[in-house]
């Protein structure tokens, strides 16, 4: 299935994230501030400025991401979930 986000709308498949801190803690999965890992899929056209023009995404299709738990909208597609959240929502590449 083809699926195309509106402008800075990003489509990203979840992955597994840490379950524990490098100290040792597990991080439970309804802690809040829990970041969580994905693989983007697909990516919008940009960013729309206050003058018209479009603004291309920082980000684009194979990078993982962070991003936080709630900050997404969860979806099914072709059977698999993913999230749709808009770019300023994502905390950073994962390097």
């Amino acid at each position: 299935m083809k699926f195309k986000p509106l402008h800075d709308r990003i489509l990203l498949k979840p992955v597994a994230a840490e379950t524990r801190t490098k100290g040792g803690l597990i991080i439970p999965d309804t802690a809040q501030e829990k970041p969580m890992q994905g693989k983007v899929v697909a990516v919008g056209k940009g960013r729309r400025l206050e003058d018209g023009r479009l603004q291309e995404l920082g980000v684009k299709v194979g990078d993982t991401v962070l991003y936080g738990k709630w900050s997404g909208t969860e979806v099914k597609l072709a059977g698999e979930d993913h999230v749709i959240l808009k770019e300023e929502d994502l905390f950073g590449v994962a390097g």
